[in-house]
């Protein structure tokens, strides 16, 4: 398989095609976990173990990384927490924030790729993966502060060079010295 070069989505008005295209050719689930990736810069595999009870209520939510291991306290941001409540009216405590239809466990990474894949490619966009909604959130969140350090800590990243690669920054910043440039 080729490896995507998965990319954030830069505008508002891209965040509400995926929006649109999640809830038209996905379920409210997959909407939801893109509304709550892209408002938290988690790992996918960080966010489908989580369950009603971790958030339900909360400002804040600690959680052990997946990848690193360590030990993450991170904020649910107001219009998200109004989100939570919408979207976990009907659940217990118990129950996984993004149940599988198949078992009684939580969606997987992979089944999380595939309903924003399938979003992605309805927008006629082959650019899309689960990274997108962390590299969606690290971007508007540069975008709005331009603190790097911050957004830096936030990711766990150990350069600030690896977070504004990560984000498409770098890119973004060459093509924008460029777009008047001539000889």
């Amino acid at each position: 398989m080729k490896e995507k070069n998965v990319q954030p989505l830069r505008t508002a008005k891209e965040i509400e095609d995926m929006k649109w295209a999640l809830r038209r050719y996905g379920s409210e689930r997959d909407y939801f976990l893109f509304v709550f990736g892209i408002n938290t810069g988690l790992r996918v595999s960080d966010i489908v173990p989580l369950t009603v009870g971790d958030v339900r209520g909360k400002a804040h939510v600690v959680i052990r990384e997946k990848k690193t291991n360590k030990t993450k306290r991170f904020m649910l941001p107001v219009k998200l927490r109004e989100e939570i409540e919408d979207y976990t009216a009907h659940m217990s405590d118990e129950e996984y924030l993004f149940s599988s239809r198949k078992g009684n466990g939580p969606i997987t990474p992979t089944q999380a790729y595939r309903a924003l894949v399938k979003a992605g490619d309805v927008l006629g966009r082959g650019d899309i993966g689960t990274h997108t909604m962390r590299k969606t959130f690290g971007y508007a969140y540069y975008r709005r502060t331009k603190d790097l350090a911050f957004l830096q800590n936030i990711f766990n990243h150990s350069a600030p060079s690896i977070t504004k690669r990560y984000i498409g920054i770098t890119q973004d910043e060459i093509d924008e010295t460029l777009k008047d440039f001539s000889l």
